[in-house]
């Protein structure tokens, strides 16, 4: 009697690991494709501004999170088969597939922070000089558009300011026909407004664009880090329960 009891119980818990787990990989697909969604939200919706950037960290995590969630919707059926099957070996593969996208998440996860520690100073120190040097350059075509759509979506003019056009490679040009500032500085953007730099005419923003940027890609970096850390802390859960599972399965007798 003792001995039926004891069984029953085992594979009352059994049962109850193998719902666990169905329970997690729902979480799982769940966070995985936020992992998806914001890798792609980063370099779809603002990839313009990317150019404008002096290092590739920023780029890399949203890629890194894109090879997480990817993986996350093929490692979410293995695990639906694993826990149907019950077989060891598609336990462990599906455990060791949760901790390799553990660490990938963990990696995109410290990366954006790490990078969100010296967004200021980078920005300082290079956004400036590409604006000024590259803005409407031969072969710079990526650049001048990532400006010119910087300017618009955060109403700002220049890096700082807007007289920092005036140190600018193409403000001193013929071709900028006696403009003060880019055409993209201006409120309402019509041929050659970029003549006067009154108020009434350009954005003028305390901080310049160096600051709408920087509080943009922190808010980016920040989702990035927070996504890929909180998924990555639910698949220690899986972990968890897969080992469990992995350990009832081996105890039964063939």
């Amino acid at each position: 009697m003792s001995a039926v009891y004891k069984d029953e119980q085992e594979d009352w818990m059994t049962v109850c690991l193998k719902y666990l787990l169905f329970v997690f990989n729902f979480l799982f697909w769940v966070g995985g494709a936020a992992v998806l969604a914001v890798g792609v939200w980063t370099l779809v919706e603002k990839s313009d501004y990317l150019s404008l950037l002096a290092s590739s960290t920023f780029a890399v995590s949203a890629y890194i999170l894109i090879l997480a969630g990817s993986l996350v919707v093929v490692t979410g059926f293995l695990g639906c088969c694993a826990v149907i099957r019950e077989q060891k070996n598609c336990l462990s593969m599906y455990f060791f597939c949760l901790l390799l996208i553990f660490l990938i998440e963990l990696v995109a996860g410290v990366l954006a922070y790490v990078y969100y520690q010296r967004l200021s100073e980078e920005l300082k120190q290079h956004l400036n000089q590409t604006m000024t040097e590259n803005y409407a350059q031969p072969g710079k075509e990526a650049i001048t558009l990532a400006v010119d759509r910087l300017q618009q979506d955060f109403k700002c003019c220049g890096s700082n300011n807007s007289h920092d056009w005036m140190l600018s490679v193409y403000i001193s040009s013929k071709p900028a026909e006696g403009r003060v500032v880019p055409d993209s500085c201006c409120k309402t953007i019509t041929p050659h407004c970029g003549i006067r730099d009154h108020p009434s005419n350009i954005y003028k923003v305390e901080g310049g664009c160096i600051t709408k940027l920087e509080q943009f890609l922190a808010d980016h970096l920040l989702v990035i880090g927070a996504v890929g850390i909180g998924v990555a802390c639910l698949q220690i859960c899986g972990m968890v329960f897969t080992s469990c599972l992995y350990r009832r399965i081996r105890m039964e007798p063939y």
